[in-house]
């Protein structure tokens, strides 16, 4: 699909979503929650796998904003770029990929999945580690979801089992003012099963994320729309 360049209101509100997600995460692991400031969320020391270093949460953040409030002494360092407006080129980042941020509105009916348990929030340690395996395909090694989320009360870890029980499918909530963003989403065709869940427990609320790829085009088929480009850098040393 053609880039969404976009900084309208669901961009800004979906990266502020997943920043306040990112922090959260970052909290559990015992590192504190970063700093959010007027143009980016960052953090001064190495975030865990996979979650950027910072996000930037309007179309203006210069680079030395993101830059210098976040540790680069370790290879790894990574920066998701909101709206694709920075150029880290020069400071050696860099492009990992693009993506889009995605919005669906309150007033979208939910899906009614079909022959499947309704999913519910995953409320125990053993549950969590279950879950986690569940997502990584047992490829990944464990302890990156960490129990401390299962008290945070901005945080809902969402499982479909089959009907022998396992967790064949999930997703991870994070409850914004207004909004439910969903990311770290898996399963076959995960989203009617998601949005279901979604519309029990939080009627009438906007949902927000971001994906690339298939992803998107799932996304897209479940009435989602794409809202703006984000871009994820990561350093080259």
């Amino acid at each position: 699909m053609p880039r969404v360049t976009t900084s309208g209101p669901w961009a800004r509100a979906a990266a502020r979503n997943n920043a306040e997600w990112c922090a959260a995460l970052c909290r559990a692991h015992g590192l504190g929650a970063g700093t959010f400031g007027d143009r980016a969320w960052t953090h001064p020391r190495r975030t865990p796998p996979y979650y950027p270093d910072a996000v930037t949460l309007v179309p203006g953040a210069a680079a030395h904003e993101v830059l210098d409030r976040i540790d680069r002494s370790a290879p790894g360092c990574s920066v998701k770029d909101s709206f694709a407006t920075l150029d880290l080129t020069g400071h050696g980042f860099e492009p990992l990929f693009d993506a889009q941020w995605i919005h669906r509105p309150a007033g979208a009916p939910a899906p009614q999945p079909e022959g499947a348990a309704p999913w519910a929030p995953v409320r125990t340690a053993a549950g969590l580690t279950a879950w986690e395996t569940a997502w990584s395909g047992g490829d990944d090694p464990l302890g990156l979801f960490r129990p401390a989320l299962l008290a945070d009360p901005a945080t809902t870890v969402l499982a479909g089992r089959a009907p022998d029980g396992r967790i064949v499918a999930g997703a991870v909530v994070s409850h914004s003012t207004g909004m439910n963003g969903v990311s770290n989403l898996f399963g076959t065709d995960p989203w009617p099963g998601c949005l279901a869940a979604l519309a029990r427990r939080h009627p009438g609320t906007p949902v927000v994320g971001y994906e690339h790829g298939d992803d998107l085009a799932a996304a897209l088929r479940h009435g989602f729309t794409a809202t703006g480009t984000l871009r994820i850098w990561v350093s080259r040393a």
